[in-house]
């Protein structure tokens, strides 16, 4: 007891003890993420093991075409005493004073039922078994869209990180200018302090960045399962390509590829099939069983039996002495019989021991047995018509889910087709206007200097330029997020 308690209270500890953190390589690429997250992610591994227990699911429908078998096996022991039969003991039939038994017994069984749901079930095993592994494509592809975006969250986080760092340069740099001006007597204090202003802000702004670039890579990390305290390089860049698919293209690939429409047709399939096996009751079942079994029955001592051989011996000496008697009388004696030979030997003694010796394993074996059946279900209150309808609605709800489906993925193909390419114009109209932006704050600078300008103006083109300098990463960043989604869609990188 004291060993089994220690051994429990060591599979507690081992189990309060987390499992070691997935490590991470320094320079991460998405490809490698996608492969650590499809490893170590706890959601993913979850999908993986149902597909374990769905392919158990067909070799136990394969199972049932075979023969069930059983084995059992006792012992027993019956202390001594009289028995009692109905209205009667073993006293009443001359069996009293009966000795304590052991006794011991064995059995082994064979069964067979075969119908029609045995035949389909391992054909529906399948097509379930095919379900699940759908939708471990779509955890799959679920997962790869989840790592994708959080891989690019995190690049968006450290993009902002450089612009809030350019915009403490630029800032710092307008300071420089104020302060050069000051020292000659073109410019006035104010300049100076709104400078120092600006330069604060934007060591706020780096604060913050920094703060979501650790929480970008802390969320990235948590998808692939791996420990967040880590310091990653994200190695992949995304550069912006023009998006010349076309929507018939993209349709023809989803309808091939989409995880989430193939797990729909994978249940219409299995959905199909289950309305076969609830046709099954109406099928006659047929089975087939036998089995082997034997016992022993020993006493605890032979006195009562050899009492009883004893008394059969000298019942038969003393109907022996009657039938000579008998003979002695009639008119014409006949030859008297041979009473000596009725006598209870040492040798029947032995025998009789011999024969009681069979505890534990001296079996003697039971009659063997076949049995066939054949039962024909006739009348079940209406449950098997029911069970029928309610298989065949939802073969006809999976359908029209089916349907629905395919028509939202269409739809949701060409308005993210039409959201990706004005995303890349935006992009790129975001890119010139920052050219722009960034022309004009070196103008301003040229200007400020000469004393054309006030600092005032200098820091609103400073403003313009990193309000362009950030719609342009959004704009960018925006057009990855609406490819990353119809990737989803179509079941199929395509960048």
């Amino acid at each position: 007891m004291r060993i089994r308690i220690g051994a429990g209270v060591l599979l507690g500890l081992l189990a309060a003890i987390p499992a070691a953190a997935q490590q991470v390589p320094r320079a991460l690429t998405l490809e490698r993420a996608i492969e650590i997250a499809r490893g170590n992610n706890p959601t993913y591994l979850q999908t993986r093991n149902d597909q374990q227990l769905a392919d158990w699911d067909v070799k136990q429908a394969y199972g049932q075409w075979l023969p069930s078998a059983s084995a059992n096996s006792a012992v027993t022991w019956q202390g001594a005493g009289e028995q009692q039969f109905g209205t009667l003991t073993l006293g009443d039939l001359g069996f009293g004073n009966l000795p304590s038994y052991y006794l011991s017994s064995y059995g082994i069984s064979l069964g067979l039922n075969v119908n029609l749901a045995t035949l389909v079930g391992p054909s529906q095993a399948k097509a379930q078994r095919g379900t699940t592994e759908a939708r471990g494509r779509l955890a799959d592809a679920t997962l790869v869209s989840q790592v994708t975006a959080a891989y690019l969250e995190a690049l968006r986080q450290r993009e902002a990180l450089r612009l809030a760092e350019q915009q403490l340069e630029n800032a710092s740099f307008n300071l420089r200018l104020a302060q050069g001006r000051l020292e000659v007597g073109a410019a006035t204090p104010i300049d100076v302090g709104q400078a120092e202003v600006q330069v604060g802000r934007s060591q706020v702004g780096i604060l913050q960045a920094r703060n979501a670039v650790a929480t970008g890579r802390m969320r990235l990390l948590q998808q692939l399962g791996a420990d967040v305290e880590q310091e990653v390089e994200l190695a992949t860049t995304f550069p912006l390509g023009e998006p010349d698919w076309a929507l018939d293209q993209l349709m023809d690939m989803a309808l091939r590829r989409n995880p989430s429409l193939d797990a729909a047709r994978r249940s219409r399939e299995a959905a199909e099939l289950g309305v076969k096996a609830a046709r099954s009751p109406y099928f006659p079942t047929f089975s087939v069983s036998t089995g082997w079994s034997g016992f022993t029955r020993e006493a605890s001592n032979t006195d009562l039996q050899v009492l009883q051989a004893q008394a059969q011996v000298a019942g038969q000496v003393a109907n022996c002495a009657a039938t000579n008697d008998l003979y002695s009388r009639l008119a014409q004696p006949l030859p008297p019989r041979d009473c000596t030979q009725f006598a209870f030997t040492d040798a029947q003694r032995q025998a009789i021991l011999d024969q009681n010796d069979q505890f534990p394993f001296n079996f003697q074996r039971s009659p063997f047995s076949v049995r066939f059946g054949l039962s024909i279900p006739v009348f079940q209150g209406f449950s098997r018509q029911r069970n029928l309808e309610a298989a065949k609605l939802q073969r006809e709800d999976l359908s029209h889910q089916l349907r629905e489906q395919e028509l939202s993925l269409h739809t949701e193909l060409a308005i993210s087709l039409s959201t990706v390419r004005t995303a890349y114009e935006s992009a790129l109209l975001e890119g010139r206007n920052r050219a722009l932006a960034e022309r004009q704050l070196r103008l301003a600078r040229e200007r400020y200097q000469l004393g054309a300008i006030t600092f005032v103006e200098l820091v609103a083109a400073q403003t313009v330029f990193a309000q362009a300098d950030r719609d342009e990463t959004a704009a960018t960043f925006a057009y990855h997020d609406v490819v990353t989604r119809l990737e989803a869609l179509v079941g199929a990188p395509l960048r």
